[in-house]
């Protein structure tokens, strides 16, 4: 079974491309997903957590405040780390249990964050990166996902640029286009390989 990394920036298309693998039946791992479900409540990572950053950090439910979360880290680079330090043994334990029960010919596992040391840890024969323009990543964060232009310039900001991601991995998949155009380039990826469904 070959093991392929999806990596992608914030906006460039990273969920649109495993959406049409998954629906060619491939089998998915999306660390996004691994992470939500690490910090459940009463997950480890979620006690973790709560110890670090107080009752702020969670929701009336008592659930972790996804939200609060993202906007401390983004602003405060040492409880980025911190948060890291808790949760990334988490997810990849999850990630690494996942890959190994995965069914087919081959298991995609969507990575929003890219590091040359996944290669080793993850067992991964390729890595694939849909990338697109700055620009048009800052247009779907604001017609997809509510963004102001403010807020999704500084998403991009603080993420490696396309240059340096198409240095740590062994194909891109430019996704300026359409979606047909992007599934196109999916499939000459997949022929490549001999595959063409999971």
């Amino acid at each position: 079974m070959k093991r392929i990394a999806i990596a992608g920036g914030i906006g460039a298309g990273k969920t649109a491309a495993t959406d049409r693998l998954a629906a060619l039946n491939f089998a998915i791992v999306d660390a996004d997903e691994v992470a939500r479900r690490v910090t459940d409540i009463g997950a480890p990572a979620w006690q973790a957590l709560h110890d670090a950053f107080g009752d702020a950090a969670l929701d009336e439910d008592k659930s972790l405040d996804r939200a609060f979360m993202a906007e401390i880290v983004f602003h405060d680079p040492s409880a980025l780390k911190r948060l890291n330090q808790i949760t990334h043994g988490h997810i990849l334990n999850e990630i690494v249990r996942q890959l190994d029960e995965a069914k087919g010919p081959a298991v995609f596992v969507a990575l929003p964050l890219f590091r040359a040391e996944l290669r080793e840890i993850l067992t991964l024969d390729e890595v694939w990166s849909v990338q697109s323009s700055p620009e048009v990543a800052v247009d779907r964060l604001i017609k997809y996902r509510s963004f102001s232009e403010r807020d999704a310039r500084a998403r991009l900001a603080s993420q490696i640029i396309n240059e340096e991601r198409s240095s740590l991995v062994d194909h891109v998949i430019w996704n300026d286009g359409t979606l047909e155009e992007l599934y196109e380039q999916l499939d000459v990826q997949l022929h490549r390989l001999g595959l063409s469904r999971g």
